[in-house]
C-alpha cells in the first residue's frame, strides 16, 4: 500500500476542465504531514509508516504523546494514521509529506466521519414514502406495520427504523484529483466528501478504481 495524507475539509466549490465543463469539487488543506514513526517487521512485527498532522498546543497533548512526538520534531500535532508500506527506504523520521505526492488526475479513497444528524425518522434515515396526506389519514410520516405478529412474534435484527443518523466512518473510494496547489497544500477533489467544513479527512491512493462508497452513514 502506498502512503496518504491528512488534511481538513474546507468546502465544496465548482472546478472548470479544459472543455470549460463546471465540475462540483470539494477543496481539502492537506498536510504537510510529519512523519513521527517508521515500523519495521524486526521491531514492530510489520512495516508501517505513521504520520502526524495539525498543530496543537502543549496543554492538549499528554506527556506520553509529547516525548513521542519530539522524536520527530518540534512542533506537537495532533492526529496521528499510519499506513501499512513494502519499502521504507524511501522514508525517513521527521521527514514532511505534502501534496506534492499526488498528481492531477490520480484516483484517490478518502475517508471520513459523515455529519451527524441526531436521531431521524424513517423518511430522513432511510428514504422512505410517506403516507397518505389527506385529512382522514393519521399515518403522515409514521412507520406502519414493522412485521408480523404471532410468527416470529418480533422484529428480526436490521430492520429499518428510526434511529441515529450520521456520525460514521464513512470512505468514498476512486474520486479524481482536478488540481494540486502545493503553495496552499490544497487539493481539489472531484465530488463530495465525508463530514462537514473543517473535519478531518485521510487521503491516499485509490486501491481500486471505479467503486462509490462503503458504509451509508446511518
Amino acid at each position: 500500500m502506498s502512503i496518504g495524507i491528512l488534511g481538513r475539509k474546507l468546502g465544496m466549490s465548482q472546478f472548470f476542465d479544459d472543455d470549460g465543463r463546471s465540475v462540483p469539487v470539494t477543496l481539502v488543506e492537506a498536510g504537510p504531514c510529519r512523519i513521527t514513526q517508521i515500523k519495521s517487521s524486526a521491531t514492530d512485527g510489520y512495516s508501517a509508516i505513521q504520520i502526524a498532522f495539525g498543530a496543537v498546543r502543549e496543554k492538549l497533548v499528554n506527556k506520553p504523546s509529547q516525548g513521542h512526538l519530539s522524536k520527530s520534531g518540534e512542533e506537537l500535532l495532533r492526529y496521528i494514521r499510519e499506513y501499512r508500506v513494502d519499502d521504507l527506504e524511501q522514508y525517513e523520521l521527521g521527514a514532511q509529506i505534502t501534496v506534492e505526492n499526488f498528481q492531477p488526475g490520480q484516483k484517490v479513497d478518502v475517508s471520513g466521519t459523515s455529519m451527524g444528524r441526531g436521531f431521524a425518522g424513517y423518511q430522513k434515515r432511510h428514504g422512505f414514502s410517506r403516507g397518505p396526506m389527506s385529512h382522514g389519514s393519521k399515518n403522515h410520516r409514521e412507520p406502519g406495520s414493522t412485521g408480523a405478529g404471532t410468527t416470529p412474534g418480533r422484529i428480526y435484527p436490521g430492520k429499518r427504523m428510526a434511529g441515529r443518523y450520521g456520525g460514521k466512518k464513512i470512505t468514498t473510494r476512486g474520486l479524481k484529483i482536478m488540481k494540486v496547489d502545493s503553495d496552499h497544500n490544497l487539493l481539489v477533489i472531484k465530488g463530495s466528501l465525508p463530514g462537514k467544513p473543517g473535519s478531518l479527512l485521510n487521503i491516499r491512493p485509490a486501491n481500486r478504481v471505479g467503486s462509490t462508497s462503503i458504509g451509508g452513514g446511518k
